[in-house]
């Protein structure tokens, strides 16, 4: 009875959990953008503002989710994170993913699907941060290369999208066309999630027996000079991203 009782409270406070996120989201367009604009500063100030907005509500949303008994986490290798013109590439299991690394990163940009520019939860955060559309591939990359050499922050899911459980990466090719187009700070993120819950193949309320646990494992920055020796562009973009197959490959199978 007792774990029955849990898994219900658990439902129940996933839904309330969402509900949050989403009334937080709409607020924070409403409310507390317009508040910050009225503040003179240059538009990269303006822009930093939003996303430590932004962080210090997914800050405070991860830890709801982690006192209300949803979830817990652990964190290895965050000290490695935070650096001017870091290109952070993580793979994608879960819904929350982004959210959980961009609570840690205080400033990051992210690549935002074109649908979410027109959701009245995502709206506020997505202008106000400059998130990049990925609405126009072409101008997508030369806008998150620009961004890297100004010394922003940025979050990329090589995948683009929720891993389906049990089956092989398959990476887009732009978040390697963007690091060697930037020849910048490249920094792999493992994200593993025990048991597996909000995937791509799950509702939100096809919650696990017992709260997930969500580790994130910050490896250690990856060199580009072998790969931007490589001539053409496209057979180096193509080898990159080969490779960034394979480090996330074996790291799944390291935690599996």
């Amino acid at each position: 009875m007792k774990k029955r009782l849990n898994y219900y409270w658990r439902l129940f406070a996933t839904g309330l959990s969402f509900s949050v996120f989403g009334i937080g989201g709409f607020l924070l367009w409403i409310v507390a953008f317009p508040v910050l604009n009225v503040i003179p500063e240059s538009p990269p100030k303006k822009r930093q503002r939003a996303q430590k907005c932004v962080h210090y509500s997914f800050y405070v949303f991860i830890g709801l989710m982690h006192r209300i008994g949803i979830m817990t986490y652990e964190i290895n290798g965050l000290e490695k994170l935070n650096r001017p013109g870091q290109l952070i590439l993580a793979n994608h299991p879960t819904l929350i993913d982004i959210v959980f690394l961009l609570s840690r990163i205080p400033t990051a940009s992210c690549i935002v699907k074109k649908k979410l520019w027109h959701n009245p939860c995502m709206k506020g955060p997505i202008i106000n941060a400059g998130y990049i559309s990925n609405e126009d591939p072409e101008q997508m990359i030369n806008s998150c290369a620009d961004y890297l050499k100004s010394g922003g922050i940025l979050v990329i899911f090589p995948e683009s999208t929720r891993t389906v459980p049990n089956a092989k990466y398959k990476f887009q090719r732009g978040a390697a066309t963007i690091a060697l187009q930037a020849d910048t700070v490249v920094t792999p993120v493992t994200l593993h999630c025990v048991p597996s819950t909000l995937t791509k193949v799950e509702k939100w309320y096809q919650i696990p027996e017992r709260r997930f646990h969500l580790s994130m494992t910050v490896g250690d920055d990856i060199a580009l000079d072998e790969f931007q020796a490589i001539a053409p562009r496209s057979i180096a973009v193509r080898r990159f991203n080969s490779y960034l197959q394979d480090y996330f490959s074996q790291q799944r199978n390291h935690h599996e």
